[in-house]
């Protein structure tokens, strides 16, 4: 499986985020995709690859033209107004507000264009944004050159990224952005299936009134987690796009025997809609011991996830999501890769 990463992930490297009341250091670091790189290595999976450039249109497709604008600009106006530090959001848009008006202050469209104050914007944002997207392109583009697979290892990671906003540590949609790649170059119908513990409201935005792709999504029920608003069973997709959409919100709590259960449902439902390829939105913070969720997998489960992800039996493209747990992600990431390979 060829592992596609750029080291411009690193020019991604909050100072700070808002948790739990407190500014505290950034859980989204670029150690994340270090170790991951490590352990592939180690494993011996790979080849390993930079990302070829694509230019903006792919980003277009998905994302509009002013909130692209914005984040290419972003940093530098903030740099002028308040200097060398991150920065983040101040207020949001709440209900009662009408009025959506874009900003002239960096201070107002930081608050329109995102929906939480834990996803820094700093000097490197853009170019680590987009040298994620290009590793999710290039891994399109491999799977329609005919390999069986391909693993982008994006970050910033990108499954929180809406149209046109941003948060959850997420600017662009990467994995949006390879199925939106893949419908343009040929495939009739793309699935995208997010198994990140914390639900894709970005990509289901994004494709909510889209017949042509599915999306999927295991994740902790937004009653009790992290991004509340988007995520619910009943959450299934509108005009062209109803039924086009499943949520599977499981309890805090879930261990691989109740994951294993929603992973067939999710399977089955990918199966109906016989999709030409298959996105995988991974994220490995399904853990049990990562410190921002509560579900209670083990690295061995990885392996088991590996398996049935492979038993769906489809051109198979892997983008790197979220995991918090540093020094247990690459043994856990490297687990679902070869669980698939091997199977």
């Amino acid at each position: 499986m060829i592992i596609i990463h750029s080291e411009e992930h690193r020019l991604q490297s909050g100072r700070s985020e808002l948790n739990d009341g407190q500014l505290v250091p950034c859980y989204e670091k670029p150690e994340r995709a270090d170790i991951i790189r490590d352990r592939l290595a180690a494993i011996g999976v790979g080849p390993m690859v930079t990302p070829d450039p694509h230019g903006l249109e792919p980003l277009a497709r998905v994302h509009d033209a002013g909130y692209l604008s914005f984040l290419q600009s972003a940093w530098d106006e903030w740099l002028v107004e308040h200097g060398d530090w991150d920065a983040l959001p101040l207020n949001w848009v709440a209900p009662g507000m009408h009025r959506r008006v874009v900003p002239r202050s960096i201070d107002g469209r930081l608050g329109y264009y995102s929906f939480d104050a834990g996803t820094p914007i700093t000097a490197g944002t853009w170019r680590a944004a987009t040298a994620a997207a290009n590793s999710a392109l290039t891994g399109a583009d491999r799977l329609r050159a005919g390999d069986r697979s391909a693993f982008a290892l994006c970050r910033p990671p990108g499954h929180h990224a809406g149209r046109a906003y941003y948060g959850g540590y997420c600017f662009l949609n990467n994995a949006a952005i390879a199925a939106q790649s893949l419908r343009d170059n040929g495939a009739a119908r793309v699935a995208v299936l997010d198994v990140d513990y914390h639900h894709g409201n970005g990509t289901q935005e994004i494709f909510w009134e889209r017949g042509d792709v599915l999306f999927v999504s295991l994740h902790a029920d937004p009653i009790d987690e992290f991004p509340y608003f988007s995520g619910h069973a009943d959450e299934t997709g509108a005009g062209a796009g109803a039924g086009a959409t499943l949520n599977l919100p499981l309890p805090w709590g879930t261990d691989w025997a109740a994951y294993a259960e929603a992973l067939a449902v999710a399977a089955r439902r990918i199966g109906d809609f016989a999709p030409d390829a298959l996105v995988v939105s991974l994220g490995a913070d399904t853990y049990g011991g990562d410190p921002i969720s509560r579900f209670r997998l083990l690295s061995e489960d990885f392996l088991r996830m590996g398996a049935a992800l492979a038993a769906m039996n489809l051109p198979t493209l892997f983008v790197m999501e979220g995991g918090y747990a540093v020094a247990d992600l690459g043994v856990n990431v490297g687990n679902v890769l070869t669980g698939f390979e091997g199977a």
